[in-house]
C-alpha cells in the first residue's frame, strides 16, 4: 500500500510537471517518436512482408521436390550457369516413367506454361498464362475453387477440351455472367469452362493463379509435342513418414536411369526443395530487422540523450521545490521515483504518439497506393516492442538526473532556490 501510495504521488508530480512546461515537453518527444515509429515501422512492414512470401512459400508444399533444369540459389559455390544453360528440360514424358518406378511418393505431377490471348465473343483478355497441368497437379498446388469442379481422372487422360479459370480471366472473359458451361477460344480452338479459382491476390512468391488457367496437359499433347517444353517442372510429394532424403535419392537414381547417364557423369537435372528458399528468407529478414533496429537505435540514441538533457535541466530549476519537499518528510527514493517516472511518461507518450503514426499510415496507405501486393498491419507484437523500448529508454535516460536530484541536500536546495 505505501509502494502504490508513493507511485500514485510520483505519478501526479510528473503529470504536473509535463504538463507546466509543455514546450519542454514536445521538444524532449520529437526524438523519441521518430525512433519508434522508424523501428515500429520497419518492423511491421518486414513481418508484413515476411508473412506473405513465408505463406506463399508454403503454398509450394514443405515436403516436395521439385525436379527442374534449373537449380535455386545456384546450389554451393560458383553458379556454373553455362552448364545449366546445355541442360534438357524436363517432360511430361519422364513424369509418366518416373511415376512408374518410384515407390515414396504420394503424388506426382508435371506443369509448363505458355502466354495466349483468350477470346470469348468481343471479350478478350491477353497474355494469359496458360497452365497445362498433368492430373495430380492439384494434390501438390493447393488451390480452392469459387465454383464449378477440377478434372476428373478421366477427363485428364483422355484430355478433354476444357478448362479452369483464374478470377481475373473469368471476369475479364464473363464480367458478372456465370462462366461455367461457357466457351472460349485460344488460337482458334474452343475450350469449356469447368471451373473458376478463388481470387487470391499478387503472390510474392509462385505462381499468381488470378491471370491462369488450367488445362489437362493430355489435351495440349493432342496439338503438340510436350517434349523439351521451357519451364517445365516435375513435382513430387513424398508419402506420409518417408524422408525428403530418402525420395530425393530415388529421384535421383529414377532421374538418371531414364536419362541414361553413365555412373561418371554429372546430373544434368536439379532437385530443388523449400528449405532452400526458407533458409534464404531467414538471413534475408534478419539483415532487414537488425538495418531497421540500428537506423531506429541512432534515432533513440538522439531522442535519450535529449531526454536526459531536459531531465537535468527540470532537476535544476526544481531545486528549491525538492528542498522542500526532502524537509517535509520525503524520502530520497520518493525523489528518485518521481522524476524517473516523468522521464518514462515522456518516452511512453512519444512512443505511443510513433505507433500510432504508422498506424495512421497502415489505415491510409491502401487508400494512396490502391490495392497492395501484401497486407500491412501492426501486429500486437509490435506495439508490446515499441512501448517496452519507450519505457527502457525512459529509464536509462531519466536515472542519472533522478539520482542527482535524490541526493540533493535539502538546506543546501532551498537555499540555492532563494
Amino acid at each position: 500500500m505505501v509502494f502504490l501510495r508513493i507511485l500514485q504521488e510520483s505519478l501526479r508530480f510528473a503529470l504536473h510537471a509535463l504538463r507546466v512546461n509543455r514546450l519542454r515537453t514536445f521538444l524532449s518527444l520529437i526524438g523519441v517518436t521518430i525512433g519508434i515509429l522508424t523501428i515500429v515501422a520497419v518492423f511491421t512492414i518486414v513481418d508484413s512482408l515476411e508473412r506473405n512470401i513465408r505463406e506463399s512459400v508454403e503454398s509450394l508444399g514443405s515436403n516436395v521436390v521439385y525436379v527442374q533444369k534449373w537449380p535455386w540459389g545456384g546450389g554451393s559455390g560458383e553458379y556454373k550457369w553455362w552448364k545449366y544453360f546445355q541442360r534438357p528440360e524436363p517432360d511430361f514424358y519422364e513424369m509418366e516413367k518416373l511415376e512408374e518406378r518410384l515407390s515414396t511418393v504420394e503424388y506426382i505431377a508435371y506443369a509448363f506454361g505458355v502466354n495466349q490471348t483468350l477470346k470469348y465473343g468481343l471479350n478478350s483478355v491477353e497474355r494469359v498464362n496458360v497452365m497445362c497441368v498433368s492430373h495430380d497437379y492439384n494434390q501438390i498446388w493447393k488451390f480452392e475453387l469459387s465454383d464449378g469442379r477440377y478434372f476428373s481422372d478421366l477427363e485428364s487422360r483422355k484430355g478433354n477440351p476444357i478448362a479452369i479459370l483464374g478470377h481475373d480471366v473469368a471476369e475479364g472473359l464473363y464480367g458478372n455472367a456465370d462462366p461455367i458451361g461457357r466457351d472460349f477460344s485460344v488460337l482458334g480452338r474452343k475450350l469449356r469452362v469447368i471451373g473458376v479459382l478463388e481470387k487470391q491476390g499478387q503472390s510474392l512468391v509462385g505462381q499468381n493463379m488470378d491471370g491462369a488457367i488450367l488445362v489437362p496437359i493430355k489435351y495440349v499433347g493432342n496439338l503438340m509435342s510436350l517434349k523439351n517444353q521451357n519451364g517445365g517442372t516435375m513435382m513430387a510429394q513424398a508419402k506420409e513418414g518417408v524422408e525428403m532424403s530418402a525420395m530425393k535419392d530415388e529421384i535421383t537414381g529414377a532421374m538418371r536411369a531414364i536419362r541414361r547417364l553413365k555412373p561418371k557423369a554429372d546430373d544434368n537435372f536439379s532437385l530443388n526443395e523449400i528449405s532452400v528458399i526458407s533458409n534464404g528468407l531467414d538471413s534475408f529478414f534478419a539483415a532487414i530487422g537488425l538495418s531497421g533496429l540500428v537506423i531506429g537505435g541512432f534515432s533513440i540514441l538522439v531522442g535519450g540523450f535529449g531526454i536526459a538533457n531536459i531531465m537535468f535541466v527540470s532537476v535544476r530549476e526544481r531545486t528549491n521545490q525538492i528542498g522542500i519537499q526532502m524537509s517535509l518528510g520525503a524520502k530520497r527514493y520518493f525523489i528518485l521515483s518521481q522524476f524517473l517516472l516523468e522521464s518514462v511518461l515522456l518516452c511512453l507518450i512519444g512512443g505511443s504518439l510513433g505507433i500510432a503514426m504508422v498506424y495512421g499510415a497502415q489505415l491510409a496507405l491502401p487508400y494512396i497506393l490502391g490495392e497492395m501486393d501484401f497486407e500491412i498491419y501492426v501486429s500486437l507484437k509490435n506495439v508490446i516492442q515499441g512501448l517496452s523500448i519507450s519505457i527502457v529508454i525512459g529509464l536509462v535516460s531519466g536515472f542519472l538526473p533522478a539520482l542527482s536530484a535524490s541526493r540533493l541536500d535539502p538546506v543546501e536546495a532551498i537555499r540555492s532556490g532563494q
